[in-house]
């Protein structure tokens, strides 16, 4: 460095330093070229550091927590990161392993299914008993709850039983044997729509249609009713029947 402000001064003309012979004269030059690479290889040096210091600065900024895309929940992608994943929602928690029921075999066997519905229920032609049979969490248990809905040929719906697991055996906790009938599981509740035919009325067309929401209560451990819509259908070209809400 002190050559380095030797080179500076004189350049300034402040403080020259002094040369007695003309030998020494003949060296000032390559001392001044040897002065120059140090302080180039000096200033090659410097700046490596600087580039170095840069880039530890930058990889620790991008280490350190933050409210940025890495707290996303399923985007986090950094495997050095030790957030806790997610909670899963109720959509997506996955259910027991469990034991499909032949839902036939239910209906038949429970004595609260009416005589009409069980001597109605007979294989159709191609596609066997129609018989739909849905899985999920209606009661609150651990166990899978069943939802089974009997249909004709004709897919008109004639009754719908919601089964309980107890002790490996199942229980017919709800049935609506109101024709024609179905229902479904929606996100914990038990959804019932209910066709309603005036006069004249064709299978394919009714009238309107009343969809009742039912949720469990653990309290009168039982369904009760949370919900009613009921659907008046206009008529359409073609003879269709377009519904309009009537709550």
């Amino acid at each position: 460095m002190r050559g380095l402000g030797r080179r500076h001064l004189g350049a300034d003309g402040v403080r020259e330093p002094a040369m007695t012979s003309p030998t020494a004269r003949r060296a000032a030059p390559a001392r001044t070229a040897r002065a120059g690479r140090g302080a180039t290889a000096g200033a090659i040096r410097a700046a490596a550091a600087l580039a170095a210091a840069t880039g530890l600065a930058l990889v620790a900024g991008c280490s350190t927590g933050g409210t940025g895309a890495r707290d996303e929940g399923p985007a986090h992608t950094d495997p050095v990161g030790h957030a806790a994943a997610p909670s899963p929602t109720p959509s997506t928690v996955p259910l027991p392993s469990r034991q499909r029921v032949n839902p036939v075999k239910l209906v038949m066997g429970d004595p609260k299914v009416s005589e009409e519905v069980k001597k109605g229920l007979k294989p159709c032609m191609t596609n066997g008993y129609p018989v739909d049979a849905s899985y999920g969490k209606l009661t609150g248990t651990a166990a899978t709850d069943v939802l089974v809905n009997v249909l004709t040929c004709d897919s008109v719906g004639v009754g719908s039983y919601v089964y309980r697991e107890e002790k490996g055996r199942y229980e017919n906790v709800f049935q609506d044997e109101e024709q024609p009938v179905y229902a479904q599981i929606d996100r914990g509740d038990l959804v019932v729509t209910q066709k309603v035919y005036e006069r004249g009325d064709s299978v394919t067309y009714p009238s309107s249609e009343d969809v009742i929401t039912y949720r469990w209560s653990a309290s009168a451990n039982r369904f009760t009713e949370q919900d009613r819509t009921h659907n008046d259908y206009s008529n359409a070209v073609g003879g269709e029947k377009t519904p309009t809400a009537d709550n």
